[in-house]
C-alpha cells in the first residue's frame, strides 16, 4: 500500500476469475465473526462522510499551501484531494451506474501511474475551489446511487471459480459492499498521505494538535514467545479486504520471540550513541550506500542541540519523547538497529501470527484483541492523538501472545519483500497490487509494513492488511519491533 493509487477506467478491470475455493478449508479454521452491524446504505454513507470530513480538514488551509509542491516525495495537497474524488467517480458513479464521468478530461491528470508525484504540480490541476465543487458533485451522484445500488441489496459473494466468474461485474463489486469499502479505504489512505505531506511542509503549524494519548506503562515482559506450528495467513472472507490479503493459506512457522512493544526513541538514541549510524558492519551493502548518500545520522526530522534531541512535528519543535515508538525510520535503519541489538526484523508471517493467532481457539482474530472494531482504549488510530502514544498505553489491545500496540501507533517494517500469496488473483484492477510484485525469479523492490499507524483510520487496517514501500522511505509513519529465533 504505497499510499497513492491508480485510478483506471472500470473498463480495465482485472479478469473476474477467482481462486478455485474462495473460502478455503484453511480459512475455516480462522473464520472471524462477521461484522456486528450490517453493511447498509446508511453505514456506507456514514463511512463516506467520515473519510471526506478528514480530507476536507487536512485541506482547509491557504490556497498557496494546497498548490505548493512541499516535497518531491509527495503530491500537492490539492492533487490528492481531487484524486479521491476522481477515484470515487470512476468506481462508484461509472462502474456501478455505467454513466459518463462527472467532469470529462480529468482521468489522465489524476492517474497516479501516469505522473510522478514530483511532476504533478506542473499539471493543469483543478484549483482549490474547483476541487471542492468537483468532490461535492461526485458525492451527490454517489449518494443518489446508494438508493439503487445499496450494499444491503447484495449479500455475500456466493460460489467461487467459474461460478464467481459468471457473476455480473456490478453484482460482484457490490457483494458485501466491497466497492464502497474500497473507495472509503482509498480516501483514508490519501488522508494519511496528506498528513505525511503536512509533516514535510515548512512553516508554522496549520493543523490543530490531537487529544492527549493514554499514559504509558512498563510491561511485565520485554518479549513474548510465539509457539511453533501452523496458522492461517491472510484472509478470504473479510468483506473489504484487498486482493493482496487473499487467499488465506496455512503456513508453518518455528517458534520465535517477538518484542512486546515497538522499538522506542530511547532505544534508537542508544543505537545512535553506540555509533550505529557509523558502523558499516551493521548495515547491508545497499543500506550502507543509502546511509552514506543521504548522510543519515538519526530518524527523519530529528536533530541534537547540546545534549537534547529535538524533533519537528507539523511545524512544532519539541524534545523527542524517549518512551514513544520511534518513527520516520527507513527499512535500512531498522535492519541495522536489529543487527546492533543482536536481533532481527520479524517476517510478515511472524508478525501476523503474533498479532492475531489465538492458540486456544486455533483461529486468527481480525484484530489482536478480537473481532470487534477498534476503539480509543485498544489502539491509537485515525489521528486521534496526532502522533504515537507512549509505550504500554494500550494493554486492552494486546494480542493472544501478549504483544501490544501491533495495531496503530507506527507502521512496522518486516523482513519480508512484497510478493503474492499462493493462488493470488488481481481484483478489481491489476494496479492495486500486482504491478508491484517482482517478476519471476527476482527479489521484491519493496518491503512489507504491518499494523497501521496513528494516522491510519480504523476502517483501513486489520491484522491481515499489507502495506508496502521502498526500503529507503522515511516520510511515512513507520517504526519497527524486533524478533529472534526461539532456538
Amino acid at each position: 500500500m504505497r499510499l497513492t493509487r491508480l485510478t483506471r477506467s472500470p473498463a480495465s478491470l482485472a479478469s473476474p476469475a477467482a481462486p478455485a475455493d474462495r473460502e478455503t478449508a484453511a480459512d475455516q479454521d480462522a473464520k472471524p465473526i462477521r461484522e456486528a452491524k450490517p453493511i447498509t446504505a446508511d453505514t456506507v454513507a456514514d463511512a463516506l462522510r467520515t473519510a471526506r470530513q478528514r480530507s476536507l480538514t487536512y485541506t482547509d488551509i491557504a490556497a498557496e499551501d494546497l498548490l505548493r509542491q512541499h516535497s518531491p516525495l509527495m503530491s500537492p495537497l490539492v492533487w490528492d484531494l481531487a484524486h479521491v474524488g476522481n477515484y470515487e467517480d470512476l468506481w462508484l458513479v461509472r462502474a456501478l451506474a455505467g454513466g459518463t464521468g462527472t467532469r470529462p478530461g480529468l482521468d489522465d491528470i489524476y492517474d497516479a501511474f501516469r505522473h510522478s508525484r514530483a511532476s504533478r504540480s506542473r499539471l493543469a490541476l483543478l484549483g482549490p475551489a474547483e476541487t471542492r465543487a468537483y468532490l461535492h458533485e461526485v458525492r451527490g451522484r454517489t449518494l443518489d446511487l446508494l438508493d439503487r445500488f445499496g450494499p444491503d441489496r447484495f449479500g455475500p459473494m456466493a460460489g467461487a471459480g467459474a461460478e464467481t466468474a459468471a457473476v455480473p461485474e456490478r453484482e460482484r463489486l457490490l457483494a458485501d459492499g466491497f466497492v464502497y469499502g474500497m473507495v472509503v479505504q482509498h480516501e483514508h489512505m490519501h488522508d494519511e498521505t496528506m498528513l505525511a505531506t503536512h509533516q514535510l511542509r515548512q512553516g508554522p503549524p496549520v493543523l490543530a494538535p490531537g487529544a492527549a494519548p493514554p499514559p504509558g506503562r512498563r510491561v511485565p515482559r520485554p518479549e513474548v514467545l510465539v509457539p511453533g506450528g501452523e496458522f492461517t495467513l491472510g484472509t478470504s472472507i473479510h468483506p473489504w479486504a484487498f486482493d493482496n490479503e487473499d487467499p488465506a493459506h496455512r503456513v508453518h512457522l518455528p517458534a520465535f520471540w517477538i518484542d512486546t512493544l515497538p522499538v522506542s526513541n530511547r532505544a534508537q538514541i542508544a543505537f545512535i550513541d553506540a555509533g550505529g549510524y557509523d558502523d558499516e558492519r551493521l548495515w547491508s551493502a545497499a543500506g550502507w550506500e543509502w546511509r552514506q548518500t543521504e548522510g543519515l545520522s538519526a530518524p527523519a526530522f530529528w536533530w541534537r542541540e547540546g545534549g537534547t534531541w529535538l524533533r519537528r512535528r507539523f511545524g512544532r519543535v519539541e524534545p523527542v519523547p524517549l518512551d514513544e515508538p520511534v518513527q520516520h525510520v527507513c527499512w535500512y535503519e531498522a535492519e541495522a538497529h536489529a543487527r546492533w541489538a543482536g536481533r532481527r526484523l520479524p517476517t510478515e508471517a511472524e508478525w501476523e501470527k503474533a498479532a492475531a493467532y489465538d492458540p486456544v481457539t486455533g483461529r486468527s482474530r481480525r484484530y489482536p484483541w478480537g473481532d470487534t472494531d477498534p476503539t480509543p482504549e485498544r489502539a491509537n488510530l485515525g489521528n486521534w492523538t496526532s502522533g504515537p502514544a507512549p509505550l504500554g498505553a494500550y494493554p486492552a489491545g494486546a494480542s493472544p501472545c501478549g504483544a501490544e500496540q501491533m495495531i496503530g501507533d507506527v507502521w512496522e517494517w518486516t523482513a519480508s519483500g512484497f510478493t503474492p500469496y499462493p493462488g493470488f488473483v488481481s481484483y478489481p484492477y491489476r494496479e492495486y497490487s500486482e504491478v508491484f510484485f517482482p517478476k519471476a525469479g527476482r527479489e521484491s523492490s519493496f518491503r512489507v509494513l504491518r499494523g497501521g499507524s496513528w494516522a491510519t483510520d480504523a476502517v483501513a487496517v486489520r491484522a491481515t492488511f499489507r502495506n508496502w514501500d521502498y526500503p529507503i522511505r522515511r516520510q511515512i509513519f513507520a517504526g519497527f519491533r524486533l524478533a529472534r529465533d526461539a532456538g
